[in-house]
């Protein structure tokens, strides 16, 4: 049986291998390497296959949270209310922006965040509802949406784990991640379903306005060289990395189809355990991507397991021990741990196990043997 890593990008490279190398010795040899034409292919295919009329690849995707607010014009004090339960980089930009995070509680099936905690907190200094299709799977944009709408709100989805999943809205119309709400963002870490060879990340919307403003922010404030029109930074897409992920959107279906394939037969290994709760999909097999595939250990030791699997040479991760608000910069008085009881649950109960693209049957079955040998 071959090494089991948490996320095989060698064995992914390897299938593309002369590809990957052609796009690049052909991008170094240009020797365009900050907004190149490769960027602007890589920009139009990306756009072509989310269905939206704006790409705006930047630098990484913590970047593309922070210039979506700036796009929006939000005041320092405005609140932005997201998931207690996700990785920082949701909730660090807006602080940094001098805004105001407001965090609550989860739905305990999907990990997304819960809309009628949503509710509960919308005050007259709210602006924006970040949600987070958190693991791959899509949150519930159908009532968000709808609130959004209602109280005058912005929605920018952090679609950092989720591109290429589709949400299927109660009128039938179905569209990708990204493109539900007022704007989407979304980072190619390495380890994303697409992921670069380095940071990167892109800003999605159909606002024409907002595109256009967004388009001089990522290029310090400017249309015109030298010429600066708005408060902007530097965060740009480099040419070498437009190439690769160019090459790797081509196979990102298969990629999202092989993850799901691999989530179906861990569910069909792990599904009966009483001490496991495999990860819900909600809707149709095309609304979660499996960027992780989380199980819940219920009356169970989840950090026992972790060090068992460990200890076996079975990679695992804990995605996320920490709830935000129990963070040191986001600790705010409001706060009460009944307002986060889904969320104090599952942080001692969740375990990522490997997934990726190259994941085999053996290495399932592995995997899969020793977390019910443990937990006999």
């Amino acid at each position: 049986m071959k090494k089991i890593e948490m996320v095989d990008l060698k064995g992914q490279y390897e299938r593309i291998q002369e590809q990957v190398n052609k796009s690049v010795l052909n991008t170094i040899e240009s020797t365009k390497f900050v907004n190149g034409p490769q960027v602007k292919i890589f920009q139009e295919h990306l756009e072509d296959y989310l269905n939206v009329k704006h790409v705006i690849p930047c630098a990484n995707g913590t970047d593309a949270l922070q210039i979506a607010l700036m796009g929006l014009g939000l005041k320092p004090g405005d609140e932005v209310i997201t998931a207690d339960f996700t990785f920082a980089a949701t909730v660090e930009v807006i602080s940094l922006l001098g805004l105001t995070p407001i965090l609550v509680d989860i739905e305990p099936k999907t990990f997304n965040i819960d809309v009628s905690a949503i509710k509960k907190v919308i005050s007259p200094k709210t602006k924006a509802i970040i949600p987070v299709h958190l693991f791959g799977q899509v949150a519930d944009m159908d009532e968000i949406m709808a609130l959004a709408e209602k109280n005058n709100l912005h929605v920018v989805e952090d679609n950092a784990q989720s591109i290429g999943a589709n949400f299927t809205f109660s009128d039938g119309n179905k569209k990708k991640t990204g493109t539900l709400g007022h704007i989407g963002t979304t980072s190619f870490f390495p380890s994303k379903n697409l992921g670069a060879y380095g940071d990167g990340g892109a800003i999605f919307t159909d606002d024409d306005e907002l595109a256009h403003t967004i388009r001089g922010m990522v290029n310090h404030g400017m249309y015109i060289r030298y010429q600066h029109d708005v408060v902007g930074v530097n965060s740009r897409l480099d040419s070498v990395q437009a190439a690769i992920l160019d090459i790797k959107l081509s196979y990102l279906d298969f990629y999202n189809e092989s993850r799901k394939a691999a989530a179906l037969k861990y569910n069909q290994r792990l599904n009966d355990h009483p001490n496991l709760i495999t990860p819900f999909r909600k809707g149709d097999c095309d609304s979660h991507v499996y960027h992780q595939y989380t199980v819940r250990v219920v009356d169970g030791d989840r950090d026992g397991l972790v060090k068992y699997l460990n200890e076996n040479n079975i990679p695992c991760g804990v995605y996320y021990p920490i709830p935000l608000h129990l963070q040191k910069p986001y600790t705010s008085n409001q706060y009460r741990s009944e307002y986060f009881k889904v969320t104090l649950e599952v942080v001692d109960q969740v375990i990522s196990l490997p997934m990726h693209t190259e994941l085999a049957d053996d290495q399932i079955d592995f995997i899969t043997d020793h977390i019910k040998k443990f937990l006999e």
